[in-house]
């Protein structure tokens, strides 16, 4: 519910450098418009930016835990713990004293109950930080899916943390410099756990936490997927889905203020808004807020493809809001509003780097710039449940799911304009040799696939679609939670998703395929838990992404500013682009969007971001 930030250096004072921790910690005033904190004493320093949604007039962070004698220990929290409630119903049973309603004092508690085993009682979403003021260590923690981001940078005596690489930026023993590794990360899509593109740059990994003292800093894990046996019955496996996704929505509804719902129409939005009108009908509630995105003319002119989406969402919206009661609002965005280059650049610096996914970017922005004027600080959303259910069709698919690199990759790789990573057809081809961004990701697929929990007696085809399940969950979802917590904290919206429940994903991770998809339908497990709840139509709707525009005027735009780009010998990116690629760009005939290869479009959409991203950020390359 925030953004944290900090410094611990054990060969200075840092009271001294209050002007430095403040200057790390603006650089993340988005994720907390709410309020700001901030905690120094000898070699360490915490700060907070609040976004208000538990105890307003109590809740300020950095939480601090107090006796005669000073502090103990401090602790700055982003994020929503869901089961803090049962949580401070244990601790005081146990003897402590908990402060206000809010989740951070909780947190803090349980950890001066339990010490490093906290973690592992703790629910939910969450980054944080905790100086034990008694032992003079720091202890960095991130959520076992990596919901909430958390990055750091190590010093010669020390370390600097952050929830984005922009407020370690802000210090000035961080450089931006980017390396030969770095860009693979930009490339490869596929990004390794706890690395990060900044050169000296890391992320906690998810699932981990990590102890700073001044003898060193320690890496441990304290939870990862179990591989099990599953016994139950599918009327079983349905009934138990239905109640741990229920328990997940309301859990996550926890809030001081309204917390909205995001509502495609699709099956997995459709299903939390369901679940949070009940939820809140049996607290009395009497209102839920929904929000879909559309383009102008969208629903009127689509065209279909065969693999990414089927439908527009619009209708889809329409009928599962009324359906369920929601009081919903269309958020329409027309081609002037994406086609915004001032946007796209705050889109970039939502993200701290260049991305290909363009007016996808744009769109979601602006959708949560949109709820936060609506008053909406909170909302749900169906991120992951293509991860946890097998929604993906690579995910089934076995020219893809039985590859040899990740299962996504081998379909990007059917794109020529794709080869080595989205967005990089545009890149030079030596450079892109010599870095060899496909090995980078293979070897990448090898190492991760040496993690997945296996169970004795499972068949070739159940075992490698548990591999599939494990790459999806820690490979593929980290970086798309990662993208969906940047663009929605720009506007101080925290995105709050059931689907990444640890009960709910542990259970559903032990399901077998064939359970998942039962007469060949995507996520038919999820649907039947609840068909109750859903208009025969949304129920069994396919697949359909987030949208993009098939506006030819985007396409132009896109075109225009690429042309410009490419035809300036003097741009930042000019060094980076390949000859023969951009060549055959510039010379190929305009065509109607509908025609418009999105790939291709992707590649342009890259080195323009490239271009900002290298110039804005004082990028040096060094590779």
């Amino acid at each position: 519910m925030s953004g944290i930030s900090g410094w611990v250096d054990f060969e200075r004072d840092l009271v001294p450098e209050a002007h430095t921790l403040r200057a790390i910690s603006d650089a993340l005033a988005h994720r907390g418009p709410d309020g700001s904190g901030e905690w120094i004493e000898g070699h360490a320093a915490l700060a907070h930016r609040r976004l208000a949604l538990f105890d307003a007039a109590h809740g300020q962070q950095p939480a601090v835990a107090r006796t005669e004698s000073g502090p103990l220990a401090v602790l700055t929290l982003d994020g929503a713990i869901t089961n803090h409630v049962e949580l401070r119903r244990e601790l005081v049973a146990k003897g402590h004293r908990v402060a206000g309603h809010g989740d951070a004092e909780v947190a803090l508690s349980a950890f001066l109950e339990w010490g490093e085993g906290f973690l592992a009682r703790l629910e939910g979403m969450f980054a944080l930080a905790v100086w034990d003021v008694r032992r003079q260590e720091l202890l960095l923690a991130r959520d076992r899916l990596g919901v909430k981001p958390l990055c750091y940078y190590r010093t010669s005596s020390g370390v600097i943390f952050g929830s984005e690489p922009k407020a370690l930026l802000a210090h000035p023993a961080v450089e931006p410099v980017v390396d030969a590794d770095g860009l693979r990360e930009l490339f490869a899509h596929s990004r390794k756990p706890g690395t990060g593109v900044f050169r000296g740059t890391a992320e906690v990994v998810p699932g981990h936490y990590m102890v700073v003292r001044r003898s060193g800093i320690g890496h441990r894990r304290y939870w990862s997927l179990p591989a099990r046996t599953h016994t139950d019955s599918l009327d079983r496996t349905i009934s138990t889905v239905r109640g741990l996704l229920a328990d997940s929505v309301a859990a996550h509804l926890r809030a001081d203020v309204p917390v909205g719902a995001m509502l495609s129409g699709g099956i997995d939005s459709s299903a939390l808004t369901a679940l949070a009108r009940q939820s809140l009908d049996r607290a009395g509630a009497d209102r839920l807020r929904s929000f879909s995105l559309n383009f102008a003319g969208y629903a009127e002119n689509f065209q279909p493809h065969p693999t990414m989406r089927a439908t527009p969402d619009a209708p889809y919206a329409a009928l599962a809001a009324e359906h369920i009661g929601s009081d919903h609002t269309e958020i329409l965005l027309d081609t002037a509003a994406l086609a915004d280059p001032q946007v796209h650049a705050a889109a970039l610096r939502s993200q701290d780097a260049p991305s290909p996914l363009g007016d996808m970017d744009v769109s979601l922005l602006l959708f949560f710039r949109q709820l936060r004027d609506e008053g909406i600080s909170a909302v749900l959303s169906g991120e992951t449940a293509d991860e946890v259910f097998n929604g993906y069709f690579w995910a089934y698919d076995a020219e893809h799911s039985n590859s040899t690199t990740f299962p996504w990759v081998s379909f990007e790789r059917g794109h020529d304009a794709a080869a080595g990573g989205l967005g990089c057809s545009l890149v030079d081809r030596t450079l892109r040799k010599d870095l060899d961004f496909m090995e980078y990701a293979d070897q990448h697929y090898r190492d991760a696939l040496t993690e997945v929990p296996l169970v004795d007696g499972e068949s070739a085809a159940e075992r490698r679609a548990r591999e599939v399940s494990y790459l999806a969950l820690t490979r593929w979802a980290p970086t798309h939670l990662d993208r969906a917590d940047r663009l929605s904290m720009a506007h101080g919206v925290q995105l709050r998703p059931p689907f990444c429940d640890r009960a709910l994903v542990e259970y559903v991770y032990n399901v077998p395929a064939a359970l998942k998809r039962v007469a060949g339908q995507e996520k038919s497990l999820l649907r039947s838990a609840v068909a109750d709840l859903l208009p025969e139509p949304v129920l069994n709707r396919r697949k359909s992404a987030y949208p993009t525009t098939q506006e030819a005027a985007y396409g132009e735009f896109v075109r225009y500013r690429f042309t410009e780009l490419a035809t300036d010998s003097t741009a930042a990116v000019a060094g980076l682009l390949d000859a023969a690629a951009t060549s055959a760009v510039l010379d190929a005939p305009s065509t109607p969007e509908g025609a418009f290869a999105w790939v291709e479009r992707a590649s342009m959409e890259m080195v323009l971001q490239l271009d900002t991203w290298l110039t804005e950020y004082g990028v040096t390359l060094r590779i």
